[in-house]
């Protein structure tokens, strides 16, 4: 039983592995051999591979929204076929996996989660200033 669990630990670890190399690898061929002008400044922040490597989904950041980001989206579906090959040549795995791209909305839920907090700081201090000045009108 434990044998068994320990496997699954140990494939655990290789997806990740090769989930790390394959971000790298996508970052490189975007950067250098995808050519596509649809496919704009876009970061990869992670691939999540299939416990038998067969699919992967990349996630990446887009600097555009709307309908730019769905144009790059598109884009990197069709540019997907290219990456896999050229991935396929650098990893050399026994399956190069599917790729699937898809937007990492983190960062942006990121950015609003800090503007909201800041707009709360921003009424607390407001309302800690009310306070003191209305201390100071009672004395």
């Amino acid at each position: 039983m434990r044998a068994a669990s320990s496997n699954q630990g140990m494939g655990y670890q290789r997806t990740e592995r090769v989930g790390d190399l394959m971000r790298v690898e996508i970052a490189d061929l975007l950067l250098r051999k995808v050519k596509d002008p649809r496919i704009g400044f876009v970061t990869v922040t992670g691939v999540k591979v299939s416990p038998d490597l067969r699919h992967a989904t990349v996630f990446v950041s887009l600097l555009e929204e709307g309908r730019i980001a769905e144009e790059t989206l598109n884009a990197l579906g069709r540019a997907a076929g290219f990456i896999r090959t050229e991935m396929g040549r650098r990893l050399r795995l026994k399956y190069t996996p599917e790729l699937v791209f898809k937007e990492d909305t983190t960062p942006r839920q990121a950015a609003h989660i800090e503007a909201v907090l800041d707009e709360l700081s921003g009424d607390r201090t407001d309302a800690a200033k009310g306070l003191d000045d209305g201390d100071e009108d009672r004395t």
